[in-house]
């Protein structure tokens, strides 16, 4: 991946080695992060709009899509515009050097019109270099509600992808592979108990495993349901 400017290099513009295709889990989205697969590395496609609420996988499938890039030799950058709108709108500049350029969080540059401008020639001086575009919103191009019109329109052109919430049945194979993956043992039993008292979101289910793995190494005990219950005082 090429290095990006030194003012976005402060946000620690990196690639998860553990976002990939291949571990993005549930059956509920697994054709829609097949179609963004197939978008990669093909420009006349133009804009790829992906989105769904919170928890739905698309920084995983944003930053896979960027690592799948780079192992087909080409060079891509993944920036979270919650981070990014921090800076100047200036940060946007020189960004269509890379072959795909995915850009999380669009919603957060609501009311914020210079930074809406700044995107706009962006997308132009992406689609004018051939390059790709890949963006993540949690809502569809029409409950956007950017305040720039002429952004509407062009995100309203691209190819659109919304992703579903996972269902239960998702939610258990993320944690069970997640824990396969760092050598926990979970029941059936311990994997229920806590999808009934998590948040149904992907990220939190994951962050609660890393603790539980944490906690569990720290007091030499087993993922029980008793066990859980009191390392999360629930």
């Amino acid at each position: 991946m090429k290095e990006a400017p030194q003012q976005q290099m402060t946000l620690g513009v990196h690639l998860r080695d553990d976002a990939t295709f291949a571990n993005y889990l549930g059956d509920h989205n697994r054709e829609i992060a097949m179609r963004l697969r197939q978008a990669i590395g093909a420009p006349q496609l133009g804009l790829l709009f992906l989105c769904g609420d919170a928890g739905t996988g698309k920084s995983h499938l944003l930053q896979a899509a960027c690592l799948e890039q780079e192992q087909r030799g080409g060079s891509s950058l993944c920036l979270s515009l919650e981070e990014l709108v921090l800076l100047e709108p200036e940060a946007l500049q020189g960004l269509e050097v890379d072959d795909l350029i995915c850009l999380d969080g669009l919603e957060h540059l609501r009311g914020k019109e210079a930074w809406q401008e700044a995107f706009f020639h962006l997308f132009n001086r992406i689609q004018d270099a051939g390059r790709q575009l890949f963006v993540g919103s949690r809502f569809p191009p029409g409950e956007l509600a950017l305040e720039l019109a002429d952004i509407q329109s062009r995100l309203a052109s691209g190819l659109v992808l919304q992703l579903a919430r996972p269902r239960d049945e998702d939610f258990l194979e993320i944690l069970g592979a997640r824990a396969a993956r760092r050598g926990l043992s979970m029941p059936d039993e311990v994997a229920q108990y806590i999808l009934r008292r998590a948040p149904r979101d992907a990220g939190a289910l994951l962050e609660l495993l890393d603790r539980l793995d944490s906690l569990s190494l720290q007091h030499q005990r087993r993922l029980t349901v008793p066990f859980v219950k009191q390392a999360m005082s629930w």
